[in-house]
């Protein structure tokens, strides 16, 4: 297996230059830019033969560049105890995460749109799959005992496919409605999922 150029000697130094790239390229994606190599490696004051070297394309630039967000919750140390605020409390979180991140998670949106289903496992982005999904489970998990027939997992991808990145992009670009608006319908839809499930009667 080829180790990454990084990897190999002087490490601190490649760590450091590599940061630098980085760093840069989430720098012009803030800027509404979608950056090549060479315009980070312009940006960050290296060559682009040593860009070359740790980003052979724009691609691994771009997931790179996208965030990793490791955090293993959305809820505070002391949650409600209540489904409902739990699950407001996600979603305002989420939509943090989304407006703090926004031009880094439109760039690894592009590449997911763009995948090539046939690219090995370790070179296809991108958008982290099941992280938010996992994060409305927990806000949910009061539903295990009021109401156990509730399909957690299922209700929690319904209330995820509200408030992605995909559906901030179609709210902002296509509906053309503000940041703000678009805020407020995601935490209003999934207010109205969550009371629909709850609200449904016995199968």
């Amino acid at each position: 297996m080829k180790m990454p150029y990084e990897s190999t000697g002087r490490s601190r130094q490649k760590a450091r230059t590599r940061d630098a790239l980085l760093t840069a390229a989430r720098t012009l994606l803030g800027e509404g830019q979608t950056p090549t190599v060479e315009q980070t490696a312009d940006a960050a004051g290296i060559s682009r033969t040593t860009a070359y070297r740790y980003f052979p394309n724009q691609r691994t630039l771009l997931l790179a560049a996208a965030p990793v967000i490791d955090r293993p919750s959305l809820l505070p140390p002391d949650p409600p105890a209540d489904a409902a605020s739990r699950l407001d409390v996600v979603i305002a979180g989420q939509i943090e995460i989304l407006r703090t991140w926004e031009p880094q998670l439109r760039a690894a949106l592009r590449l997911s749109l763009d995948e090539d289903a046939a690219a090995p496992p370790e070179d296809r982005p991108v958008l982290r799959r099941g992280r938010a999904i996992a994060w409305i489970q927990e806000a949910l998990e009061p539903l295990a005992s009021s109401h156990p027939r509730i399909d957690r997992r299922r209700l929690a991808i319904a209330i995820r496919a509200g408030c992605g990145i995909e559906s901030w992009v179609w709210m902002v670009d296509v509906a053309a409605i503000s940041r703000a608006e678009a805020a407020a319908i995601m935490r209003q839809s999934a207010k109205a999922l969550l009371a629909a499930a709850v609200g449904a009667p016995d199968r």
